[in-house]
């Protein structure tokens, strides 16, 4: 999978907190701002200038490793009335807001695995600043800066011993900007925010620090990853390194009609409470970024279907209809927990059966002394991985079996009757 298709959710990191529900300047929750992946220039001691990823490779003799470092600059935009600069003005019809708004930046670079084999490898890179205004009225004036950073991504690669020609790559970036000693609003403007990498390897393949295969789990542990957190997209080929935690094959849900910044963000209730702004509400947050402008003018116009979306959905559930069984027939042919039995005292017990309860000591949950002597029907025997048996039942007087939810005993612990 390519760096431009794993695009999409590395955008959703790039501007997850970027502005939060009101989506006003003026809220208490968007007064400190920007937190996640913040790289501070060295000279602020307060926060981190740097983060480490480290995770496994399995390259080939000829292998290249693209990598792209992602991440927001901040842009003040200062609204000036006669040279003062003000919170906010009127132009017209138009509302002008002072607000730190944000350019994204990627930093591009194509390494032969070859020469990280040898030894470290250091891709110095700078940003530059600069500044834009605009006049919309003889005394108003508004102008962006940005100001420079200087960064440096620091890349290697060690072979691992065993017979799996695997490596641990090992990843730092480092804000390396000369900004002097100052408070974390200036600092903020040599930051790099929402710092997080692409990578991808071709040819070869990346190993899983979620779920390692078990030649490689020793490896994995020793593995150190420092306010980062990668994950495969899309194939195993491309690596998101994220400054927030993901499982692997992350993906942007279908239902989402477009970003909304807040975090562990629930798209219905922030919908629906946008949704719920004034008139007045809904202005100040148009004047205050142009993306949230746009969130505002999405739910606006969000037709009920669209909006019905939203309400929930469910994955991965396949059909239990028809002749299809709730286990899997063809995993292992040699059980079926329909028919497959156990003896218990010199009685053979199996669906259906009539059992009574006798809970063991060894049990940690302590509510199942209540169990004790309850009559239960046995609606299946499963066997787990380790080959030992368990009696599934329901209780009499519990839930309707069809709702499939099973109280599981050893067979010690079931008595026939």
């Amino acid at each position: 999978m390519s760096l431009e298709q794993a695009r999409a959710v590395a955008d959703a990191v790039l501007y997850e907190g970027y502005l939060l529900y009101p989506y006003r300047a003026s809220a208490v929750k968007n007064q400190l701002r920007w937190q996640f992946g913040v790289l501070m220039p060295a000279s602020y001691a307060d926060e981190p200038s740097n983060c480490v990823t480290q995770l496994l490779v399995e390259p080939s003799l000829h292998s290249s490793l693209h990598l792209r470092l992602r991440f927001l600059q901040v842009q003040a935009r200062s609204v000036l009335v006669d040279g003062v600069e003000v919170p906010s003005t009127m132009v017209g019809d138009t509302e002008w807001t002072s607000w730190d708004e944000a350019v994204e930046q990627e930093v591009d670079a194509v390494l032969r695995f070859a020469d990280l084999l040898a030894g470290d490898n250091t891709v110095p890179f700078t940003v530059d600043g600069g500044s834009l205004e605009e006049q919309p009225s003889p005394q108003v004036r508004v102008v962006r800066c940005r100001w420079p950073l200087s960064g440096e991504l620091r890349v290697r690669a060690d072979a691992l011993p065993g017979p799996y020609g695997a490596s641990r790559l090992s990843i730092t970036v480092a804000n390396v900007s000369g900004a002097e000693s100052c408070g974390r609003d200036e600092a903020l403007r040599h930051a790099m925010i929402a710092a997080h990498t692409v990578m991808s390897v071709s040819p070869g393949r990346f190993v899983s620090m979620v779920d390692p295969p078990e030649w490689a789990k020793r490896a994995v542990e020793e593995c150190r990853c420092e306010r980062t957190w990668p994950v495969l997209v899309g194939d195993a080929g491309t690596v998101l390194s994220s400054p927030i935690i993901l499982y692997d094959y992350p993906s942007i849900a279908q239902e989402s009609a477009g970003e909304l910044f807040d975090g562990l963000e629930i798209d219905e209730i922030l919908t629906l409470r946008t949704m719920a702004l004034t008139d007045e509400e809904k202005r100040e947050a148009r004047a205050t970024d142009p993306r949230a402008a746009r969130i505002v003018d999405r739910v606006d116009s969000m037709p009920p279907e669209l909006l019905d979306r939203l309400h929930g959905t469910i994955r991965y559930l396949r059909s239990v209809t028809g002749e299809q069984p709730w286990w899997d027939p063809g995993a292992d042919t040699t059980v079926d927990p329909d028919t497959d039995s156990v003896i218990v005292d010199g009685v053979r017990v199996a669906r259906g059966s009539r059992v009574r309860l006798r809970p063991g000591q060894r049990r940690a949950d302590a509510q199942d002394m209540f169990l004790q002597g309850r009559e239960a029907t046995v609606q299946a025997v499963l066997h787990d991985v380790d080959g030992e048996l368990h009696v599934a039942v329901t209780i009499d007087g519990d839930l309707d079996p069809d709702y499939g939810r099973f109280r599981y005993f050893s067979a010690e612990e079931v008595q026939p009757l």
